[in-house]
């Protein structure tokens, strides 16, 4: 299934359900029966061999969606064990409604234990999209007990401990299999750890008109490796003049490696031409292990000079180090009058001394983006959306917050990477992520900066997953290279 580009806060898509409900004159319990249906759709799919099927409910809507589903799912074969972590007596509304028709179809109610022993596929109906807390109590306990049973979970609109709208878990959270969520995409399924724990995300509308979206911006757009096919095509007259020449900058003594592959990834993506400004001692090292590579030894500032005159792009910090060479290679480049990308060293340096400007991509990871804020990496991870906000109002240009569901922002909106995969979390990742940055921007592949960003992450992300085919564990960023071509021309 395609999912929808169109991602939503839960506030958001609680509108949406008021508009649907009352613009549209769709009664509330309709639509949580159309969830019912759609969950059991997607039970029956992925587990078709499945039996014994455990409903853990909890208050409100998303407890009254899991006793539509219990009813349904009984209905059409699957022995049901329902088990309520909260009094089903005091449910209001739809939900007391599912709870009564659950229990006039002849369904009951038996303890936790006794619902997950022998089952073979668990639905978290607990909490929903509306936790604003740590969860605690009953419901954590619950929770541990659900991923303590080794048995796969279906989760209903999101799993019950999930920040819809950040990707941090509450406290504690459920590890789903499989999600399936309603009326809108959340945020939250597809950053930080959200892609760790929503599992395979699947989505229906539940037959909501297209009107009840209209005037609704969404909070972010999703975006995978079918973006790609928007890079446009070469002519056929083309040379390499055509497509940019990238700078790099850095590789302080002892750190070739990483201006190295920023220079291939550079190259591989496509750049017509590709210098790197390096300390002496690497200068002879980087053409033998890319003779394409033009490598230049620079020992002060002054030298960088030629370089910058025949630069479009030029990407400075990998392997840059904080002493004093990189410092002073830094504030030439940033009195440069050209687009830019910093990455790694540079952020560092940046974080002591900020500054606003337009024409650059910053690229930091969560502890580069904590010190760039002035404040903790779990502060950043507690909410990524906010700090890749922050990040880009303070700084300006375009912010590439790296991690599990990268983020881009570019001042006009923020896009999620839904591409990648653990493997990447190995030394030089970025290396090569800033490589290819700086190569899409020399070629100008898209009409802005932030889609080019978007364009270039989301090609790092394919490459790591078609260089993931032997396995995740074990994954080096070099092993992206080889796969940078075929990312780039789908």
């Amino acid at each position: 299934m395609t999912l929808p580009e169109a991602l939503y806060t839960a506030d958001q898509v609680r509108e949406l359900d008021r508009r649907a409900i009352q613009g549209h004159g769709i009664p509330g319990y309709t639509l949580m029966q159309r969830a019912g249906a759609a969950a059991l759709e997607v039970l029956d799919r992925m587990w078709p061999r499945g039996r014994v099927l455990a409903v853990v409910c909890g208050p409100g809507n998303n407890g009254g969606d899991g006793y539509v589903l219990a009813r349904l799912a009984r209905a059409a074969g699957w022995e049901v064990r329902l088990a309520a972590v909260t009094d089903p007596g005091a449910l209001k509304g739809d939900a007391a409604r599912a709870w009564g028709d659950w229990r006039a179809a002849g369904g009951g109610v038996v303890s936790l234990d006794a619902a997950l022993e022998g089952c073979d596929v668990i639905v978290d109906a607990l909490l929903g999209t509306g936790l604003g807390r740590p969860v605690e109590g009953a419901m954590a306990e619950a929770i541990l007990r659900i991923n303590a049973a080794g048995v796969p979970v279906l989760s209903l609109d999101i799993p019950s401990g999930l920040g819809a709208d950040t990707g941090a878990v509450l406290g504690r959270a459920v590890r789903a299999r499989a999600t399936v969520t309603f009326i809108g995409l959340k945020l939250g399924l597809f950053t930080g750890e959200g892609r760790e724990h929503g599992g395979e995300v699947h989505f229906d509308a539940l037959a909501v008109p297209a009107a009840v979206y209209a005037g609704m911006i969404p909070s972010a757009t999703r975006a995978d490796a079918a973006v790609l096919g928007r890079l446009p095509r070469r002519r056929r007259s083309a040379h390499k003049g055509d497509f940019g020449h990238v700078l790099v900058v850095g590789g302080a003594p002892g750190m070739p490696g990483a201006v190295r592959m920023a220079a291939e990834a550079a190259a591989r993506v496509g750049v017509g031409l590709v210098s790197v400004a390096t300390h002496a001692g690497h200068a002879a090292l980087i053409p033998l292990a890319r003779p394409e590579v033009m490598a230049h030894g620079v020992t002060a500032p002054d030298d960088l000079d030629p370089l910058l005159e025949r630069a479009t792009v030029v990407a400075v910090g990998p392997g840059l180090g904080q002493g004093d060479w990189g410092r002073a290679l830094l504030q030439r480049v940033l009195a440069w009058e050209g687009p830019r990308v910093l990455d790694a060293d540079a952020l560092n340096l940046l974080a002591g001394a900020p500054q606003r400007r337009g024409d650059w991509v910053l690229t930091p990871h969560p502890g580069e983006a904590a010190r760039l804020l002035g404040c903790t990496t779990a502060r950043v991870q507690a909410d990524r959306p906010a700090a890749a906000a922050a990040l880009q109002a303070r700084y300006g240009g375009v912010c590439v917050l790296k991690g599990s569901g990268t983020l881009v922002h570019d001042g006009r909106g923020l896009t999620v990477c839904t591409g990648g995969n653990p493997g990447m979390a190995s030394g030089g990742m970025g290396d090569v992520l800033t490589g290819i940055l700086a190569g899409g921007m020399a070629q100008g592949l898209a009409a802005t900066p932030g889609e080019t960003a978007v364009l270039g992450v989301c090609a790092h992300a394919r490459a790591a997953d078609m260089a993931a085919g032997e396995g995740e564990r074990g994954l080096l960023a070099s092993d992206l290279l080889n796969h940078l071509r075929g990312a780039v021309n789908p």
